[in-house]
């Protein structure tokens, strides 16, 4: 094997937890070289891993809302960069129509990708000539890791290896000169939101142990929720709007994440920050975050997780240092 293109094309969250695919592809192949191609949005998510060798990316996501025609010029072009090299092998793990079309226009005589029954899109199915096995009895994560080793002959037993390296630059905010908690609320759906009343019941929690709190936005409606949860919780900081390094650079130094299903999460947990994920609608058991001791995932995906759940799961990534007071009563600080 001399070169590998990798297609994971979105979101945020999905390509983070798709990055040990190239860990693995280069400990069982050394010396291979890993492209990865994505949406144009996502491209700086790739780049941080040290593993990969080319990013080739597009504005899909932007074409597709503005039909402008700089977007059209623009993967136009990026089409002549992915035919540019000639691949030994394809592994597309997104497995919709745009992933399995760069797929089909990417040169290789081997392209693999998921069973019709796995696809997202099941049209998709047209780009491949190598399938995948069933997938397996697992979370999503792990399972690409495995769809992965089946296309290229390998066995998965290794814990994931993120391999990421956030740049530091001018750009980043001062350090926190406290231990701090950063608290994403924000999710893609309404019905993944957690409520604001439970948010200030954790944080005031927090601060308790000594946990200064943060609260970053990404929209206006984003920033007016932050507000509300910062009206709970007295000392809050809203933190002004951050780019999507900002805010790496920020998950990489603070002491805990504490968020909703969404993409920023898994960036701390890729970060090996201690991590608590919580789920509303969606499955944790499929698509949360695990690591003993330090990223757990609650909620079964029907029922609004309770406070008490949340902080239990806090005290098993994050315990409070606890100590003796003067009237004998046990007190807690970060």
């Amino acid at each position: 094997m001399k070169r590998i293109l990798i297609i994971k094309v979105t979101s945020l969250g999905d390509i983070v937890e798709a990055l040990p695919v190239v860990a693995d592809i280069k400990r069982v192949f050394p010396g291979v070289k890993v492209d990865w191609a994505s949406d144009e949005l996502f491209a700086d998510i790739v780049r941080w891993n040290a593993g990969v060798d080319r990013v080739l990316y597009a504005p899909l996501r932007s074409f597709k809302k503005s039909r402008r025609w700089s977007d059209l010029k623009a993967i136009a072009a990026s089409i002549g960069e992915l035919r540019a090299e000639r691949y030994d092998a394809i592994i597309d793990i997104h497995g919709v129509y745009k992933s399995a079309i760069i797929a089909w226009l990417a040169r290789s005589k081997r392209c693999y990708g998921y069973l019709a029954k796995d696809l997202g899109e099941r049209g998709a199915a047209f780009a491949y000539n190598g399938r995948f096995g069933p997938r397996p009895k697992c979370d999503a994560w792990l399972g690409m890791r495995i769809s992965a080793g089946e296309a290229l002959g390998y066995t998965v037993d290794t814990p994931p290896d993120f391999n990421m390296r956030i740049p530091r630059d001018g750009d980043a905010l001062p350090a926190p000169d406290s231990p701090t908690a950063m608290i994403f609320h924000a999710t893609s759906k309404e019905e993944k939101k957690w409520p604001v009343a439970h948010w200030g019941e954790v944080c005031r929690e927090l601060q308790a142990r000594g946990l200064r709190i943060e609260l970053p936005w990404g929209s206006d409606a984003e920033r007016a929720t932050a507000l509300e949860i910062a009206d709970l919780v007295p000392g809050a900081v809203v933190l002004p709007r951050l780019s999507v390094k900002q805010v790496a650079q920020r998950i990489e130094d603070v002491a805990l994440v504490v968020g909703t299903d969404t993409g920023f999460v898994h960036l701390a947990h890729a970060l090996l920050k201690p991590t608590v994920m919580i789920f509303v609608a969606t499955s944790a058991e499929h698509l949360g975050v695990r690591a003993p001791g330090r990223s757990v995932s609650i909620g079964d995906g029907h029922h609004v997780p309770p406070v008490k759940v949340a902080i239990d799961a806090i005290d098993a990534v994050y315990p409070p240092r606890s100590s003796a007071s003067a009237d004998g009563s046990i007190a807690s600080a970060a």
